[in-house]
Formats: structure tokens, C-alpha cells, sequence
């Protein structure tokens, strides 16, 4: 099994051709050709020229509204958990978006007058009004509300917090009026595109805080809490023994620490962490350069994985999330998240690719990754770098074998006219949940280049010899992504 649905993953090429269709991974491949350049957009690394703006730093605890009447929750039953644990137990194989969090309803804020009965207004210092409401999800791990909007007053003003820590999330208004419109613009319908999901705070608990000026009619504060996301894995557990996190990445994958001339390429990932239908999930996505290395935060995923501009807007992206050292537990101290969703560009099935744009600049320290929208050759030695089941980054290396047209559940082999696909066998390292959407780079020359994103497959620890799936950047590029990327005159 290797994407969300439940049916197992075939590979068919015909009887005859079964075994060359789904076997036969491993080996390092022979480099890509040297091709012109007019074939590629060059990597780029804003601080070899100028650092870019860095991501706002949490705001300081000081100034908090003094009371927050709490929402309490009960822990997840186990009719609803079980499920879930057993479809992660069965679940361990690449392509497969990894869930962390259950949407569950709030009786108490679905309405917008419950909220308001719930909240308890005093004046501020500065003239503004504000109050908060905590809520709390009894053994929950993680917690991202989800904030139905209509209309808020002007000047509002958003704090997300949780009370036990430091980091304060604040967001105007108009920005979350501004999400909730991208959302209804881009076709999305229903409670869902109203949402605005919040961060959270690695507990059981966060904090909605609100500040309107004095004079606000709190007649037009039409905003609810019916759902809340309850992360029943956490994100950025540690394991004490072995480097683990969410869900333990199998045995074979590969601290990417411990190749340091694969750097620059680490760089350009990021663990992706959204929302859909309330309940979480993790991908893994690379930010892209431009032709005018514009430094743009554009991002390329998996279809599979984000695919609506509703899910887009809940996006947070994961820097520099690696091991401190090769194949250490200790996660490296300059690991940043990045909030404020993205907006959708261009997202298609046939191809499996999702292209967003990030709407808040990334970290300094990122490097916007080349790509090649050339003509890949079997044989071709590839590699990709990724967050199996949410962990550290890790590395695989192997070759691109043949061509391919993929749904979710079958893989017939194809030519590289008609493929949509690129079928990768490893010689080091697999992919599992949670490395969906991660890049394959092409070696060309000196420098690697994004060439697809990842599927799925059957690539495995216990199964080495599978293949995984990419879909063709070249195709996607030519269809729609060149008109950001690299646009005519």
C-alpha cells in the first residue's frame, strides 16, 4: 500500500514483463549527460548575495489577555484511535501523505454565539478591547484550531499561544479574512474553505486570543471553533535510543547529516505539515529557484498531498529539520517552522504534482533548488532527500530504470514519449510515509537538479529491489510551471 487509499499497490506490465516492471532496484546508475543549459534553471543560494527577509520570531509572552475560560475535551476513544494506529501499523511504505491528527468537533464554539458567551472582554493598555479561550484535548500531542470565519472587525487582530510556553503566532484580520477569500476564490466550498487553522503548540492545549479596538461592534465578530485537530503523533518526538521521529523511520533510511556534499540540496527541503477535512498530515516539499532567482518561495509537493487551496492555506514548513550531527538524536539547533499557508498555483493528478507559493519568506540559510525539464535518460544516477514517517532528514541513492504511467493503484510500464513517470531503483536508503512529494535531483555535471516528485512505490527496507514512482517535473514544467518559472520575454 502506498498513497492514502486502502488498496495494495500493483505494478502491471503484462505478465510476462511482471518482474521487469517491479523489480530489479539498486545500482548506482550512470551520471546524466552534460545537457544544455537551456534545459535547467541553475540552484541558488541567497547568501552567497544577500540574505532574505527571515520569518518573523515568535512575539514575547508579555501582554496576554489575563484570562482565558477553558474548553475542555476528553481524551480520543479508542474506537476512534484504534483505527488509526492500526492503518499507520499497516501503513509503513512511501507515497502515503502520514496522518498525525483527527479533526474532532467543540461543541461549546461551533456556533458564533458560543463563542461569544464564552469570552470575557477587558480593556488593554492601548486603547484595544481583548479576550482569550483556551482549548484542551485531553492526551492530545499537538492541537490546531480551526476558526470558522465570516466577518471579524476592522483593526482585529489574532494570538495564538499555548499557556505553558513562550512562542506567541499573531496574524491581522485582514490576513485571516484575506486566507478565508483566497480559499473561496480558488472554487473551495463549504465550512472547510472558512477555515482558518492555527499553529500548534506541541501540547494538549492552545490559546485564541483577540484584540479589537475599543469601539468594535462585537455584533460583526462572526467567528466559531466547531473543529479542532488532535495530534495523536507527535511531530518533533525524539526518540532517547535511536533517531526516530514520528512514526520511526525504518533502519536502512540515511542520516542525510552524514553526507555533507549533499548540503545545498538539504537546504531546499522541508518537512510539510497541513490540514484537510481537520484532520493533519506530513509530506515533504522543496523550494524551487526561478530563471531571475527572483527568490520567490515557490514549492513544489505531490498532488496527492495537497491539492486544494483550502489544505494549501494551512501549510507550515519545516527547516533544517536534521540530525545535529550524523547519526545522532539530537535535532539540529537551527531547525525553524515556518506559518502563513501558501497559495496554490497549479495542481494536476496526471502528473501527481502540487506548485504552491509560499506567502511567507522562508528562513535565511535556505537554498532555492535547480531544475531540469530536459530529457532524463534510463540509467541515470538520482537521489532524493526526504522526512519518512515526519523524521530528520534522510537520504537514498539509486537510478532512474524506465518509464511509467501511475495511478494509485497500478504502474504499467511505459516509453519515455508516453510515461508520466519516472521508476527509481535504490542502491542506498528507501522512502517511506511521509516522504511523499520529495524531489528526485538529477546529477548533471557538478550540480543536481529537481526532476520529479514523488508518488509512491514499493521501495522498501524489506523489499529493496522495488521501485519508486516520480512524476515527470519536465511535463509539468512545459504544462504549466514555466509560466512562473521561467517566463517567456
Amino acid at each position: 500500500m502506498k498513497f492514502r487509499q486502502s488498496k495494495q499497490w500493483v505494478c502491471v506490465a503484462g505478465a510476462a514483463l511482471f518482474v521487469v516492471a517491479c523489480g530489479g532496484g539498486g545500482g548506482g546508475g550512470s551520471p546524466a549527460p552534460d545537457t544544455s543549459a537551456a534545459d535547467r534553471i541553475e540552484p541558488f543560494d541567497p547568501s552567497m548575495r544577500s540574505a532574505p527577509k527571515a520569518a518573523a520570531s515568535p512575539l514575547p509572552t508579555a501582554g496576554r489577555a489575563p484570562q482565558a475560560k477553558p474548553v475542555r475535551l476528553g481524551p480520543l476513544a479508542a474506537t476512534a484511535l484504534q483505527p488509526l494506529q492500526k492503518k499507520a501499523a499497516s501503513n509503513q511504505s512511501n507515497g502515503v501523505r502520514q496522518q498525525i491528527g483527527l479533526a474532532r468537533a467543540v461543541a461549546a464554539t461551533a456556533t458564533s454565539s458560543g463563542l461569544r458567551s464564552q469570552l470575557q472582554w477587558s480593556a488593554t493598555e492601548r486603547g484595544t478591547q481583548r479576550a482569550a479561550i483556551s482549548f484542551e484535548a485531553q492526551g492530545a500531542l499537538g492541537v490546531r484550531l480551526g476558526l470558522r470565519v465570516r466577518s471579524l472587525p476592522a483593526g482585529g487582530t489574532l494570538r495564538f499561544y499555548a499557556q505553558t510556553g513562550e512562542a506567541v503566532f499573531e496574524v491581522s484580520g485582514e490576513e485571516v479574512l484575506g486566507t478565508i477569500t483566497r480559499n473561496l476564490q480558488a472554487g473551495d466550498t463549504g465550512d472547510a474553505a472558512r477555515t482558518y487553522w492555527s499553529p500548534d503548540f506541541g501540547g494538549a492545549e492552545t490559546t485564541l486570543e483577540l484584540e479589537l479596538p475599543a469601539n468594535a461592534d462585537l455584533t460583526q465578530l462572526d467567528i466559531a471553533v466547531p473543529t479542532l485537530s488532535h495530534f495523536y503523533v507527535e511531530p518533533d518526538r525524539a526518540a532517547q535510543s535511536s533517531l526516530t521521529k514520528v512514526g520511526e523511520a525504518a533502519t536502512c533510511n540515511i542520516d542525510v547529516s552524514c553526507r555533507p556534499e549533499y548540503s545545498s540540496e538539504s537546504r531546499s527541503v522541508a518537512r510539510m505539515i497541513f490540514v484537510e477535512n481537520g484532520s493533519t498530515f506530513v509530506c515533504t516539499g522543496t523550494l524551487l529557484n526561478d530563471a531571475q532567482s527572483s527568490t520567490t518561495p515557490y514549492f513544489l509537493t505531490a498532488n496527492h498531498c495537497v491539492s486544494t487551496q483550502t489544505a494549501a492555506s494551512s501549510v507550515t514548513t519545516d527547516w533544517f529539520y536534521r540530525s545535529a550531527a550524523c547519526d545522532t538524536s539530537e535535532v539540529n539547533a537551527g531547525a525553524r517552522r515556518l506559518h502563513g499557508g501558501a497559495t496554490l498555483l497549479y495542481a494536476q493528478a496526471a502528473t501527481d504534482t502540487s506548485f504552491m507559493r509560499l506567502n511567507a519568506a522562508p528562513p535565511a540559510g535556505i537554498v532555492f533548488a535547480g531544475s531540469y525539464f530536459g530529457a532524463v535518460a534510463e540509467g541515470a544516477g538520482a537521489l532524493s532527500i526526504h522526512h519518512p514517517q515526519g523524521d530528520l532528514q534522510k537520504l537514498s541513492e539509486g537510478a532512474v530504470k524506465q518509464f511509467n504511467n501511475c495511478t494509485f493503484e497500478t504502474c504499467q510500464v511505459s516509453t519515455s514519449q508516453d510515461g508520466r513517470f519516472l521508476a527509481v531503483g535504490w542502491s542506498a536508503g528507501t522512502t517511506e510515509g511521509g516522504s511523499s512529494g520529495t524531489s528526485l535531483f538529477l546529477p548533471i555535471g557538478s550540480k543536481r537538479y529537481v526532476a520529479g516528485q514523488l508518488l509512491g512505490g514499493g521501495a522498501t527496507c524489506q523489499n529493496p529491489t522495488g521501485y519508486d514512482y516520480y512524476g515527470r517535473y519536465d511535463l509539468a514544467f512545459q504544462a504549466a510551471l514555466k509560466n512562473w518559472l521561467k517566463p517567456a520575454p
